[in-house]
């Protein structure tokens, strides 16, 4: 029968770099770790850790190993964690960014209910459009949204996707015409979240699944979708924004759905955040919060 604390005691001999240190943290003698790894390598039937008098390094399987004994490390230590969060109360401080209009339209409006679920949590939430360290500056949970989730050493946690559309102003349509197609887009003046080199590209995906690549030169560019929302409402330039930025836009007409049949790539609302491991009962507590309540809907932009 596998004895799943080898899987443990193997990824703290590596994690740690040697016998000594994971006997350490580990609170068990080396000689018992360094029997319990060979014993591990002799059931597999293929050698883990290279060891030499200075160092160990990890074989090829040694590696691939290594990968599943972090894993399981860590959901055993969460399964703990999740017993213990139960019978202990949420309390302390969460560091949170956000970027400005998610906090607006969909964190601002339901985060009064965690705190009067949870009386003894502070939150302390910087708005931003930035991308954070979260190492370095301290944040627990950093709020994102982005076409693809990311790639990193950090934790995802999908919690909803938005939609975006290409839209202007009427009086915009009226001065250039009406695209006709997705090539059409490129006669308008556009409004753009950034630019390189005063360039930019929309991805869109049509009919079909077909997918095409929107080349702009935008008149205005500002990391702020509120700013472009104003620019857009003077005629300023076609852009693109979440539905939910702008819904009573969409329904009196200042704003149009320049080609209902193409759209940007959804984007995916995603907290980010260390780790699991070591995670405290605040912090474990707001991301199930938001993974229960986050909705692409959120409430309509108040501007």
């Amino acid at each position: 029968m596998r004895d799943l604390n080898d899987m443990v005691y193997f990824a703290e001999v590596v994690d740690q770099g040697g016998f000594a240190a994971a006997g350490r943290s580990l609170g068990i003698p080396k000689s018992k770790l360094s029997r319990r790894v060979a014993e591990l390598e002799q059931r597999l039937g293929v050698r883990l850790l290279q060891r030499t008098t200075r160092k160990l390094s990890l074989t090829e399987a040694g590696e691939l190993f290594h990968r599943h004994a972090v894993a399981v490390r860590e959901e055993s230590e969460a399964a703990e964690e999740a017993v213990a969060m139960v019978q202990s109360e949420a309390r302390g401080t969460i560091h949170v960014t956000c970027p400005i209009t998610l906090a607006q339209t969909t964190i601002g409006p339901i985060l009064p209910r965690f705190l009067k679920e949870h009386p003894l949590v502070r939150v302390e939430m910087q708005l931003t459009n930035r991308v954070v360290d979260l190492v370095k500056d301290g944040v627990d949970v950093a709020l994102r949204v982005r076409p693809t989730l990311e790639d990193s050493s950090l934790v995802v946690k999908k919690l909803a996707t938005s939609q975006s559309l290409v839209v202007a102003h009427p009086s915009l349509i009226e001065a250039h015409g009406r695209p006709q197609s997705v090539e059409d887009l490129a006669k308008l003046p556009s409004i753009a979240m950034s630019a390189v080199d005063g360039r930019a590209i929309w991805y869109l995906r049509g009919p079909g699944d077909r997918e095409f690549a929107l080349h702009i030169k935008p008149v205005l560019t500002a990391d702020d979708l509120l700013t472009l929302k104003y620019a857009a409402l003077q005629g300023s330039g076609m852009t693109v924004m979440p539905d939910y930025m702008m819904r009573r836009e969409l329904r009196e007409g200042t704003l149009v759905d320049l080609l209902p049949e193409w759209r940007p790539r959804p984007g995916i609302m995603h907290a980010v955040f260390p780790s699991r491991r070591g995670m405290v009962p605040a912090v474990r507590r707001f991301l199930d919060f938001l993974g229960e309540n986050v909705t692409a809907e959120g409430q309509d932009c108040p501007v």
